[in-house]
């Protein structure tokens, strides 16, 4: 059996009250009896008991967390920036993957609501599907929708300004000399697909540059790779294409370059995310970074304020992306990051 607060009590030569009370720090106890106590409990190896701390305090100490996919390498540094920022309060992460799906993301949510965590984040992986659970979930604890949201608000909301992202891309390809395009990226089932098409068709529209028929797949190399595969097939490359996100656009620049295309001569191809991949892509990729570490801060800091069921009009919290130039199109602005 572990050492008890009995022990420590005995040990400092307090009673059990006066000894909770000096390691809880909740009620004051003298200067005295506060060193006693703790030294007492340093020298035997004292550990509080998490479970009834939690039942009198009402709190956990952790935080539940669902997104898509893990092997997404944008979650990946999502996640541990959340992790990092809440770290910093003594908060531990309990992390759950939908797998793409909102049956799994309803089962996640529960699983984590059952473990009592004091607030939530989430990236709901259907704009329309995830909207049941994401709102149950808020009615019951502090909820944050970070990066991806649900239709018809409902719950805060902390992620980048994919317009501002898409218009940054699409201005620097046509600076570049692009004068047809085509955007790459997902089936329309999430709002980050959604907002990254729309970005893309608006600015292309004020340019008034010729668009081509949108390449919509899953967010994976995979799929970039067929639709690189894809415009090779159709016999004419348009002058640049613009990524939902950089798994898909190092796909596309593989197949492209197998192809026999060249890039960026031929075409020019800009991501979106500025994660692992775009580095390690073959020429580096020019992409748009999203502020990750400002994101969750952002997040942790707004779950922080909230209670559940709180009838405030959500918050939405755009964060300005930023356009990363290196080798996959041109030119290499002046002043701009390569």
């Amino acid at each position: 059996m572990g050492v008890t607060i009995h022990d420590v009590a005995r040990a400092a030569g307090v009673s059990v009250a006066s000894a909770s009370r000096a390691l809880s720090g909740r009620r004051k106890v003298t200067p005295e009896i506060a060193e006693r106590v703790a030294r007492a409990a340093a020298e035997l190896g004292y550990q509080p008991n998490a479970v009834a701390k939690a039942l009198r305090d009402q709190t956990t100490g952790t935080i539940g967390m669902v997104v898509p996919g893990i092997g997404n390498p944008f979650f990946t540094t999502i996640v541990e920036a959340v992790e990092r920022e809440l770290q910093n309060s003594g908060t531990d992460l309990l992390l759950c993957a939908s797998q793409y799906s909102p049956q799994v993301e309803a089962r996640r949510l529960e699983t984590l609501l059952a473990r009592r965590v004091d607030g939530l984040i989430i990236s709901p992986c259907d704009i329309e599907a995830s909207v049941p659970a994401v709102l149950d979930a808020a009615r019951r604890v502090p909820l944050v929708q970070l990066d991806r949201y649900i239709e018809g608000g409902g719950a805060d909301w902390v992620g980048v300004d994919d317009e501002a992202g898409l218009a940054l891309a699409v201005d620097h390809v046509i600076a570049g000399g692009a004068r047809s395009v085509v955007f790459a990226g997902s089936r329309l089932v999430s709002s980050s697909a959604r907002l990254r098409l729309s970005g893309f068709e608006r600015a292309a529209a004020r340019a008034g540059v010729e668009v081509l028929p949108p390449l919509l797949g899953e967010f994976t190399l995979e799929w970039g790779i067929e639709a690189g595969r894809g415009l090779l097939d159709a016999g004419r490359l348009p002058d640049a294409v613009v990524c939902a996100n950089d798994e898909i656009a190092v796909g596309l620049v593989r197949s492209l370059r197998f192809g026999g295309a060249r890039v960026p001569e031929d075409v020019a191809v800009v991501g979106f995310d500025d994660v692992g991949h775009a580095t390690m892509c073959d020429p580096p990729l020019s992409t748009v970074r999203q502020p990750v570490e400002e994101m969750a801060a952002e997040a942790v800091r707004l779950l922080g304020q909230l209670k559940a069921g709180d009838p405030r009009p959500a918050q939405r919290i755009a964060i300005a992306p930023r356009l990363v130039v290196r080798q996959t199109s041109r030119p290499v602005a002046a002043g701009v990051e390569g």
